[in-house]
């Protein structure tokens, strides 16, 4: 199954953590970094004042189900010191699976697509950098989504 995951760190070292989540994920058993875009420099959603965040996207091939998958992201986030104060503060590593195959899940865990990608260029440029013709489940065409929102921000480093 191929999925996409998107990271995104703004503390100790963005560049670093993100590279360090990548290898982590390579090496999980069941899991395979097939592709992955360039890093892009974003603002805080909320516009607090905390360090820009560097983002990136990342295609795996993976056997694992959406949850094991889930579960594997958070215990990267665990060992890279992760902490959840509250909602969009800043953070080591953060792990969000965007898509996963063409399944649209809505649990209590994960819901796919994730719920927020169309409103944030920082997931959808560097999804379309590596499937520039995606149809997203639900939302259509990757660069509709794109086209819809202001990018001017987003700095590709």
């Amino acid at each position: 199954m191929l999925a996409y995951i998107g990271l995104g760190s703004n503390l100790n070292h963005p560049k670093k953590q993100i590279k360090n989540a990548l290898i982590a994920l390579n090496s999980t058993k069941g899991i395979k970094v097939d592709g992955l875009s360039n890093m892009y420099q974003s603002k805080p959603i909320d516009g607090s004042k905390q360090p820009d965040y560097i983002n990136a996207m990342c295609q795996v091939d993976t056997h694992l189900t959406a949850l094991e998958l889930l579960h594997v992201c958070q215990d990267i986030e665990i060992k890279q010191h992760r902490v959840r104060e509250k909602k969009w503060s800043a953070r080591t590593i953060d792990l969000d699976i965007i898509i996963y195959g063409m399944q649209v899940i809505v649990s209590r865990q994960l819901i796919i697509p994730h719920p927020k990608m169309m409103n944030r260029a920082f997931v959808l440029v560097p999804l379309a950098e590596i499937e520039p013709n995606f149809k997203v489940p639900v939302l259509g065409p990757i660069q509709n989504l794109i086209d819809k929102l202001d990018t001017t921000e987003l700095v590709k480093l």
